[in-house]
């Protein structure tokens, strides 16, 4: 089962079992990875479930659609790839990928 590492802003780590198919929001909201609220619960509206992705993971997931965009532009400490774990969905070519959990996250 691929995992990946979700990295606090302290860079305390913690490695997830992400199975294949699952989104990112999923598997660190069954393991308590703090700052992944997740208020809507994967609907992508809320922007509570905001990760910083490794440019080379990104960019394998290609652009993300409309409302994931314009959600993007307004979540605290944004980044050219921020991306909402709610819709990063695990493939085993993103396995062993770290995740960094914006500070602003774990104030909500």
């Amino acid at each position: 089962m691929p995992e990946v590492f979700f990295v606090q802003p302290d860079g305390t780590e913690q490695c997830v079992d992400v199975p294949a198919g699952w989104s990112l929001m999923e598997a660190a909201r069954r393991d308590g990875i703090d700052g992944i609220v997740a208020e809507c619960g994967g609907g992508a509206i809320c922007g509570t479930c905001h990760v910083h992705l490794p440019e080379d993971c990104y960019s394998k997931l290609g652009a993300p659609d409309f409302t994931e965009a314009a959600l993007l532009e307004i979540v605290p400490e944004p980044s050219p790839t921020s991306r909402l774990s709610c819709q990063v969905i695990m493939t085993d070519e993103l396995a062993s990928m770290r995740v960094r959990v914006p500070a602003e996250q774990l104030n909500l």
